[in-house]
C-alpha cells in the first residue's frame, strides 16, 4: 500500500551538560514519542563553542524512536523539543534537543534558524538536510555542522537508516 507521506525514522540528538540532564531528556522525550530503540554512544561535544550559554562541557546523544511516522510532524517535534527545553532550567536551558528524520537518502534536522539552505516549513521551523547518504556512506555539505562533517556519528546514521529499509519494505508489502 502507497503511503500519502513520506515514512521516516524520527531521531533526535540532544547536548546535554551531565548525565541527570541526558536521563532527563530521554524521560520526557520517552513520555511523548516512546522508549527509543537505540541510544548511540556519547561524543564529547567540542568541536564548535556555539553552546556555551548552556555550559561549557556538553556531550551529544542520538535517540531513534519505534516505528514509522509521517515526516510531515517535523514541526511538531521541534515545537516538542523546544518545550522540553525550556522546562530544563531557567533562565537558559540545559539542553539541546534537535529532533528530525532518516530515511534511505538523507539526515533532515529541524531549526528554528533561518539560512540560504534550510527550508522554510511554517510556524517558525525551518528544516535542513544536514547529511545525504551516497556511495554507501554519509556525505557532508559545505554548510554542514562540523562535528557531523567529522563523521563520528556516522555509524549510528547506518544503523537506523537500516533500520528504515527494513521497516519500509515490510511496510510496502
Amino acid at each position: 500500500m502507497k503511503n500519502k507521506f513520506p515514512l521516516v525514522k524520527r531521531i533526535t540528538g540532544i547536548l546535554y551538560p551531565d548525565e541527570n540532564f541526558r536521563d532527563w531528556s530521554i524521560h520526557k522525550l520517552s513520555e511523548i514519542w516512546g522508549e527509543p530503540e537505540i541510544i548511540s554512544e556519547p561524543v564529547a561535544f567540542d568541536r564548535t563553542n556555539y553552546y556555551r550559554d548552556i555550559s561549557e562541557h556538553l556531550t551529544r546523544i542520538f535517540l531513534c524512536f519505534p516505528g514509522l511516522v509521517d515526516a510531515t510532524g517535523l514541526v511538531e517535534w521541534k515545537h516538542a523539543a523546544i518545550n522540553i527545553e525550556s522546562q530544563s532550567r531557567q533562565p537558559i536551558r540545559a539542553v539541546n534537543i534537535d529532533p528530525g528524520y532518516i530515511d534511505g537518502a538523507r539526515l533532515i534536522l529541524a531549526s528554528t534558524k533561518d539560512h540560504a539552505h534550510r527550508i522554510w516549513l511554517r510556524d517558525g521551523i525551518y528544516a535542513e538536510v544536514t547529511m545525504r547518504y551516497r556511495f554507501k556512506k554519509w556525505a557532508s555539505f559545505d554548510y554542514t555542522f562540523p562535528d557531523f562533517r567529522s563523521g563520528v556519528y556516522d555509524n549510528f546514521l547506518t544503523q537506523v537508516r537500516k533500520i528504515w529499509l527494513r521497516e519500509i519494505r515490510a511496510e510496502n508489502l
